[in-house]
């Protein structure tokens, strides 16, 4: 016990006693106080005693759940359009995303004042696409190849089947003549 430099094993006063009795400590080199403590010993002994914590269960505190109008519109964004193709370039600290884009562009027509949201909705879309930027529907495809010309399409089916017949007959030295259906059919894996 002597040893100890843990209050909760006993009080200065008593460690200190105990030391000079055992003569670690002379009666010359003790403490000042030491007599004062003697002559008028508190009236509780100044114990250590591990304070009493019962398991105190945490009260739920409601946060309000903070929304800002721009959030709305992100939400609408991203259910609408999704992310986009490319990732994000958090690279570039002036980066700015299409979403943040787009909600800068509804702000700005919502400030006017003339159009309603989901109107307003599709005037944001039309304004970015003036800008050049291009949004796509989420989970949609291009609708490039439906919008092409069906003549091109029929010179384009053309020129790959006539490519295609210039293989067979560098590869098995067979006149143009000669080539059919079946031959290009059976040099591309299909019968």
């Amino acid at each position: 016990m002597a040893g100890s430099r843990l209050e909760k094993f006993g009080t200065v006063f008593t460690r200190v006693r105990d030391l000079m009795r055992s003569g670690v400590i002379k009666p010359l080199e003790k403490p000042i106080w030491y007599d004062v403590y003697e002559a008028f010993p508190p009236k509780r002994d100044p114990l250590h005693v591990k304070p009493h914590t019962r398991p105190v269960t945490k009260k739920q505190e409601t946060v309000p759940e903070i929304f800002y109008k721009e959030d709305e519109v992100r939400a609408k964004f991203y259910v609408k359009y999704g992310t986009g193709p490319r990732p994000l370039d958090l690279s570039k600290s002036n980066f700015v995303s299409t979403c943040q884009r787009f909600v800068d562009k509804y702000t700005e027509l919502k400030s006017h004042g003339e159009l309603q949201d989901s109107a307003l909705f599709e005037e944001a879309g039309k304004a970015l696409l003036k800008e050049g930027i291009m949004l796509r529907r989420r989970g949609a495809r291009l609708v490039e190849a439906e919008s092409r010309d069906p003549v091109l399409e029929l010179k384009l089916t053309d020129m790959l089947a006539e490519q295609q017949s210039k293989r067979v007959r560098i590869t098995t030295n067979v006149p143009a003549a000669f080539v059919s259906s079946h031959t290009l059919n059976k040099y591309k894996g299909t019968s």
